[in-house]
């Protein structure tokens, strides 16, 4: 498994430029509240991306190589249209720098690092454990992964719209109508999670033949059916969240409870895992979730910060 993916990541390390390029475009694109040109940019690179994989993976011959370069092409594909498009709102290349707003995106940005690194940690051991238990219970768990990552992140879009109108409400100073916001976009999550959960324990069979025929895979794949299902509610609740604590500039606490989870999750991948082999793995993936959506709700009880005016002050 080790040679592939070296060879794959080589690849795919020319991509990173239009990935940070195309991250921080999406953002200027949020705060104007335009969520239609990031989805045009993004559906355009991903068709690419598709038809350039049925190319060059099997008929070219290209294998995981074909996979990668299908990838940073729709990568660079997405950037230029989004810095096309951006380019009409403003003025992307100046000579004025003004210190105190490059402090303080500095800042922000170096908590959101932070707090990105602690989300892909988990991640990260939990493959590196799976990879241990061989190529097929590896496959199967990538599978399962690969499902449950595509379906949570289609909570993705309650996070920004949520995140949008939030800061919208909250920059006014309409505190009433940003309580409104917030109750909505959790209840939204809630019953979004909840009807995810209850598609995907009914297809979740079906969706994993579409990734291989392998009787031993597929096995192994169905093990993670709970994993994938059950943690469906709180992937919604901990991704809006997400969108929340960005609505209110709330960025160090989203960094500091994320980290948090990231750390408790791991402790309990290394003890667990080696031990219960993958049902460890899921278990561990789905405190690492619960412990980031227990953390939102603690957030919005507690007394300080952005939320304390939201909950107290009146239009």
């Amino acid at each position: 498994m080790r040679a592939p993916a070296e060879q794959f990541l080589t690849l795919r390390a020319y991509g990173a430029p239009p990935v940070v390029v195309a991250l921080a475009a999406q953002g200027a694109f949020r705060g104007f509240m335009d969520t239609k040109t990031p989805l045009y940019a993004v559906v355009a690179g991903n068709l690419v991306n598709a038809i350039l994989d049925a190319i060059f993976i099997f008929p070219l011959g290209l294998g995981v190589s074909g996979a990668a370069l299908a990838t940073v092409t729709s990568e660079y594909l997405a950037a230029i249209i989004l810095l096309w498009k951006l380019n009409n709102e403003l003025v992307l290349f100046s000579w004025n720098v003004i210190g105190g707003d490059i402090i303080r995106y500095l800042k922000s940005g170096a908590l959101l690092i932070a707090r990105t690194i602690a989300v892909i940690l988990p991640l990260w051991l939990s493959t590196s454990l799976a990879a241990r238990q061989g190529p097929v219970p590896m496959a199967g768990y990538e599978i399962s992964l690969q499902v449950w990552l595509t379906i949570s992140l289609l909570n993705d879009a309650l996070a920004l719209a949520g995140q949008a109108l939030l800061a919208s409400e909250y920059a006014k100073g309409n505190y009433k109508q940003a309580r409104l916001v917030l109750y909505r976009v959790l209840q939204i999550g809630g019953v979004t999670g909840l009807a995810l959960a209850a598609t995907l324990f009914l297809g979740f069979g079906y969706l994993t033949l579409l990734f291989t025929d392998d009787p031993a895979v597929l096995d192994v794949a169905q093990s993670g059916v709970w994993f994938v299902t059950i943690t469906q509610p709180i992937n919604a609740i901990a991704f809006v969240f997400d969108g929340l604590y960005y609505g209110v500039s709330d960025f160090g606490y989203a960094a500091y409870s994320t980290l948090f989870a990231g750390v408790v999750a791991s402790a309990f991948l290394l003890v667990v895992a080696p031990n219960f082999g993958l049902g460890g793995v899921w278990a561990g993936l789905t405190l690492f979730m619960g412990l980031r959506a227990v953390a939102g709700f603690w957030r919005l009880g507690s007394k300080g910060g952005p939320w304390e005016i939201v909950w107290s002050k009146t239009d």
